[in-house]
């Protein structure tokens, strides 16, 4: 299969003493090294690097505690760093020895709480950073930010009187009406109900499509990483485990903790004999530099195993979980090693059938046996 990469920008040596003396790039942003920490003696976030072009919508993805937030605070100036360099628009906005203050980035944000003045009417709340515009600039920029995440006709509305939805569009509307050069967007479902949030996925990312945003959103959601990101970072305990395109990320997983974290995955173990790789699951292709009996761990999605019930069959389904459009089935093998396959919500078995398991993996994905998942 072949899905186009993004490059990322390679990190540079130059010390910080010497941090003007960076090339132009084509990137909108660009993390070299970056650094920064709460505490002394532990890094929030440490070598941090990649950059994001022009219209491109990039991911940080990660459970809470990993440093994602950190990352997005560094770039807007809320957060100094303790080493390494920001590059905003090709210039130098964060280093160990200077920052460049927020409001003179023009980044946007948006923050999982909107944060919209209460006494503000709707329109206001989108005008509040227009100060330096005429009267008729300032409602022309607001009608047309009306129009792009329809709000008309609640211009005369204050924040309590709008749906989370709509509180989120005014939110977004007064970022977007400032024209930044960059969006940030910190969790910004994350107060809605789960079909509201889809739909407002579906929304900004065609807003911020028609716009042509370059934008970063944190989330620790890999279903809204995947449905929003042209490139996701997927970070652990400060640093970056594997940043690429969201099919890359889902198919070939770098690390067990990536695998493991955008979506659900099993590790069936093998032994490598003559080119293959054993495994009570069948052979598959040995793909990594693995010697002769050497013992890897196969990852198995359960998108990849194919039920088909046989009663002299040595597996057994112990689990169902009915999940609308699918079942998730628990399938005990012979070992006592338990896997996963994901059927069509009209397969339906029971408990204690036996079953007989059909692999077909699109990629095979192997990691050494020592390796284990860690957050």
């Amino acid at each position: 299969m072949d899905i186009p990469l993004y490059p990322t920008h390679s990190t540079t040596d130059e010390p910080d003493d010497q941090v003007h003396q960076y090339r132009p790039t084509s990137s909108i942003l660009e993390l070299r090294s970056i650094s920064c920490a709460y505490d002394p003696s532990r890094p929030a976030i440490k070598d941090i690097s990649f950059s994001i072009r022009e219209g491109e919508i990039l991911c940080l993805l990660g459970p809470s505690g990993c440093g994602k937030t950190t990352v997005l605070r560094a770039i807007a100036g809320f957060e100094p760093v303790r080493s390494g360099q920001i590059i905003l628009s090709d210039r130098l906005v964060s280093s160990s020895t200077e920052t460049v203050p927020t409001e003179e980035r023009r980044v946007g944000m948006v923050f999982q709480e909107y944060a919209l003045f209460p006494h503000l009417r709707v329109a206001d709340n989108i005008a509040f950073g227009l100060y330096h515009l005429s009267r008729a600039e300032r409602t022309c920029r607001v009608q047309e930010m009306l129009r792009l995440t329809g709000l008309e006709g609640l211009e005369h509305r204050y924040p309590h009187e709008l749906s989370g939805g709509q509180q989120q569009r005014v939110a977004l509307s007064r970022a977007l009406v400032q024209n930044p050069v960059l969006l940030l967007l910190d969790e910004p479902f994350s107060n809605l109900d789960p079909d509201m949030a889809s739909r407002m996925r579906q929304d900004l990312h065609s807003l911020l499509r028609r716009t042509k945003t370059t934008t970063i959103l944190v989330t620790h959601d890999h279903e809204e990483a995947f449905a929003m990101a042209d490139r996701i970072a997927v970070l652990n305990r400060g640093e970056i485990e594997q940043l690429e395109a969201p099919e890359l990320i889902y198919h070939l997983p770098a690390t067990r903790f990536v695998a493991d974290f955008v979506g659900q995955a099993d590790f069936v173990t093998g032994e490598i004999r003559q080119g293959l790789v054993h495994t009570e699951l069948g052979e598959f292709p040995n793909t990594i530099d693995g010697g002769e009996g050497s013992h890897v761990m196969v990852m198995i999605r359960p998108d990849d195993i194919h039920l088909v019930p046989n009663k002299s069959a040595n597996s057994r389904i112990v689990a169902r979980q009915f999940r609308g459009s699918e079942n998730l089935y628990t399938v005990q093998l012979p070992s006592g090693q338990l896997v996963h396959s994901s059927e069509s919500s009209t397969s339906v078995y029971h408990e204690g059938t036996a079953v007989e398991l059909r692999v077909s993996a699109t990629h095979t994905v192997l990691f050494p046996a020592e390796e284990q998942p860690h957050a």
